[in-house]
């Protein structure tokens, strides 16, 4: 009796490559970009170990002092440590962008996904609240919510996380109506799914790399704005270290002592550039049609 051998040709399982062996390791500028976020990150956490004096403390003696050994950065009008201050307004500054966009994405995610999903009245009536608050210029919105429930920080943060919410709402709104077209979603209905497993289990998971995206950018908008706020007095209150409101001080001294204002101002442009450029990097990661040939 004959022996009959069958050979079945499997499928070439494709692996996909670790994110440090990615196309997103190619792109130069995004990869420097991170590691400039990282070492600003890694100065706020270790600024009370890092920053060689009090950023509070102040000694009018030491006046508007030009840099030196002792102090890096010169000193402010009151006689403070600029590098001090520009270390600790980083801590401010950061944490203040993170809590922004955290509170956009928590309520903008959820309203985005359920308006695209269900469409109809429900989708009207949160797409028209939206155009109600993109009709306002963000920064207008936010010293009118400042204006009403008072100045501070987390005021400020309460108020553009708010003004932030449309715009994470709507991008995952779009993604969310073009996925739930897809065969998966079919297929999740007709096993009797519920819509919130469909929602949160299916169709989230593949709006993620564009949520990455949009709030690496949003932490950009989200550091100029706050900088804005706190340099018209009504984000971080003084003493406080904060870029923003360190830009305000040294404005008025940018021709006789320009060391507080280029450093916070330069502080603010580095890391704005470095999310922009960082974002820039994960899009084309993510979207393989906008990578560069």
């Amino acid at each position: 009796m004959a022996q009959i051998e069958t050979s079945q040709a499997l499928p070439a399982v494709k692996r996909r490559k670790p994110f440090f062996r990615s196309s997103f390791f190619k792109n130069y500028l995004a990869v420097a970009a991170g590691v400039v976020i990282l070492i600003i990150i890694f100065l706020a956490v270790f600024a009370p170990l890092i920053a060689p004096h009090d950023p509070n403390k102040q000694d009018l003696a030491l006046s508007l002092q030009s840099a030196s050994s002792e102090y890096l950065f010169g000193t402010d009008k009151q006689g403070r440590d600029i590098f001090s201050r520009v270390l600790y307004g980083a801590r401010t500054t950061l944490l203040g962008a993170v809590f922004v966009v955290g509170i956009s994405a928590v309520i903008g995610v959820p309203l985005g996904l359920i308006a695209g999903y269900f469409g109809g009245r429900i989708d009207n009536m949160i797409t028209r609240i939206f155009d109600v608050i993109l009709a306002f210029p963000a920064l207008l919105l936010a010293f009118i919510i400042v204006a009403v429930f008072g100045r501070g920080l987390e005021n400020a943060v309460i108020a553009l996380g708010i003004v932030y919410v449309p715009m994470i709402a709507r991008l995952v709104r779009s993604v969310t109506l073009v996925e739930k077209e897809q065969t998966y979603v079919e297929a999740a209905r007709s096993l009797g799914f519920s819509h919130t497993r469909i929602i949160f289990r299916h169709i989230l998971p593949n709006c993620i790399s564009a949520i990455v995206v949009q709030i690496t950018i949003d932490l950009a908008y989200a550091i100029l704005d706050l900088a804005a706020m706190s340099f018209l007095g009504l984000g971080v209150q003084p003493p406080t270290a904060d870029w923003g409101a360190m830009l305000e001080d040294g404005r008025q001294y940018l021709l006789i002592s320009p060391n507080t204002a280029l450093a916070s101002g330069f502080a603010i442009m580095i890391t704005v550039i470095a999310f922009n450029l960082f974002g820039d990097g994960l899009q084309q990661h993510f979207d393989p049609k906008q990578r560069k040939v």
